[in-house]
């Protein structure tokens, strides 16, 4: 009865070191209105979280979900990711919830996949029309979290020759929205060989800085 009851717990000491922790976070994508291609870089997040959980050792689910801006479950993802090219339209109700939830400690990556700029900031003028983006200086703690970035963001995809630029919008002392222009960070952090003539040194880069995004949104 002795052995028996000494391999119980050899077994269940073997077994618990194999048990996998559930995931603390998950990620998400916002989903919005005006015929905009929100769904766009469709494999970049998951491949931001697999860098993150292997690089930041953070224990995102490996897969991201898909949130609405006007839906209650937007507060259970600590950081929403958003792109396109096109239209974007905020109804009332949906310009109270993003501003509920980013004042509320969430975090806003904006990604200008090209062509969104024109839409995105009269849009986000509505959720904080006492606030301006704002470029961040090149001191800012986002540049130089876990991979330091002296130059600022990196320049992932050519669109009009233009340097890249990193926006924030700050609310209150903390920056609850960030938002990149000529960079195209959502575009790096996709499948290798998705774009031609992408380089693996600036998929490394772009997965640096979304690391960076991801960690400054977390501690802040």
């Amino acid at each position: 009865m002795k052995y028996k009851a000494l391999i119980i717990v050899i077994l269940a000491l073997l077994l618990s070191s194999f048990t996998v922790s559930p995931p603390t976070y998950t990620l998400a994508r916002l989903k919005y209105n005006g015929g905009g291609d929100w769904y766009g870089d469709r494999t970049a997040l998951p491949n931001l979280i697999k860098f993150c959980n292997q690089n930041l050792k953070t224990n995102f689910s490996p897969e991201d979900e898909t949130v609405e801006v006007g839906s209650a479950e937007l507060f259970n993802y600590p950081f929403v990711f958003m792109t396109g090219h096109g239209n974007v339209i905020f109804s009332d109700l949906e310009v109270r919830n993003l501003r509920k939830y980013l004042t509320g400690g969430g975090f806003l990556h904006i990604c200008d996949n090209y062509g969104l700029d024109k839409f995105i900031r009269p849009q986000m003028k509505k959720v904080f029309p006492e606030l301006d983006f704002v470029e961040l200086p090149l001191n800012h703690p986002i540049y130089h979290q876990k991979f330091d970035f002296p130059n600022g963001l990196p320049k992932i995809h050519e669109h009009d020759g233009k340097r890249p630029q990193g926006f924030g919008l700050i609310y209150k002392g903390r920056l609850v929205c960030f938002y990149d222009v000529e960079c195209d960070l959502g575009n790096g952090w996709e499948d290798a060989g998705t774009y031609a003539g992408d380089s693996q040194e600036a998929r490394i880069k772009a997965l640096k800085m979304g690391a960076n995004l991801v960690k400054y949104a977390l501690i802040q």
